[in-house]
């Protein structure tokens, strides 16, 4: 079987992530992240759900996700998976659309899964010159190609991207933003959302895509990811985020990102020379 290899490599010049699994046969659970995410499949197919419906991803298909998008993913056979990527900020989007577009606005990508070879070629080429840290001119020619074909393509306002919540549930969200830290109940979120147990539950999944506890850790990982590239040790990257240990932590952040957290921290330490003690 071939040997998994997980490699991440944040550029300092474009202030991006970029991603490289290979080999790996570990499943997503679903959950969303804050920045957009896209990414190419090199290798294997896998079953991805994304904002309630159903894909099958193989080699060549593009991933594009919105910040909010609900997704989760799974091997669909005895192979493995491989997988390169790029997790884009929304502060960055809003540089890059204002370069493309003339306008300071957040594009929406209307398709979760497009087969564009054009895309494809911008996406491999940027990422390889990410990867190798090539600092020319190139690499940010390719970024603005790649964005501008993507936005001029599949784009569209991002806040049509956003499905419409109700009242009750964008205060259950708010509370849980606020308290994330906290050992939060599920009769406090209803309380301040003003709705029974079985209908926050109900509402909730149907209006996110995920339950209210995956969105709180959901929170709680974006969270801990800002500390640990500030250089923030796990274990105290674990208690402020409102983890119960940090073996808890660990689990679930590798469940999300795919990567332990001393792991995620370690790349943001190499791009500073080591700064960031133990």
């Amino acid at each position: 079987m071939k040997k998994e290899t997980r490699t991440v490599v944040y550029d300092e010049e474009l202030r991006l992530e970029a991603y490289r699994f290979e080999g790996t046969r570990q499943p997503f659970p679903n959950h969303f992240h804050e920045y957009y995410v896209v990414g190419f499949v090199e290798e294997g197919t896998r079953e991805l759900s994304c904002r309630n419906r159903e894909y099958t991803i193989k080699k060549g298909s593009i991933i594009l996700f919105n910040p909010g998008d609900n997704h989760a993913c799974a091997q669909r056979d005895d192979g493995t998976f491989d997988y390169r990527g790029f997790n884009i900020s929304k502060e960055i989007m809003f540089d890059l659309a204002e370069e493309v577009t003339g306008r300071r606005e957040l594009p929406g990508f209307s398709k979760n899964v497009i087969y564009d070879e054009e895309a494809a070629c911008y996406l491999r080429l940027l990422h390889e010159m990410v990867m190798k840290g090539t600092g020319d001119l190139g690499k940010e020619e390719t970024l603005l190609f790649l964005i501008s074909l993507l936005i001029q393509n599949y784009g569209q306002p991002f806040e049509s991207c956003i499905p419409e919540c109700r009242k009750e549930i964008e205060k259950a969200c708010e509370y849980m933003e606020q308290h994330f830290t906290e050992r939060i109940y599920l009769e406090q979120i209803c309380r301040h959302a003003g709705l029974s147990k079985s209908t926050l539950l109900r509402a909730f999944t149907k209006s996110k895509g995920v339950t209210p506890y995956r969105y709180l850790e959901t929170i709680r990982i974006n969270e801990a990811k800002k500390l640990l590239s500030e250089g923030t040790p796990p274990v105290e990257a674990a208690i402020r985020t409102g983890f119960s240990d940090q073996s808890h932590f660990t689990n679930y952040f590798n469940q999300f990102i795919g990567l332990a957290p001393g792991i995620y921290r370690d790349i943001f330490s190499e791009r500073d020379g080591g700064a960031h003690g133990e």
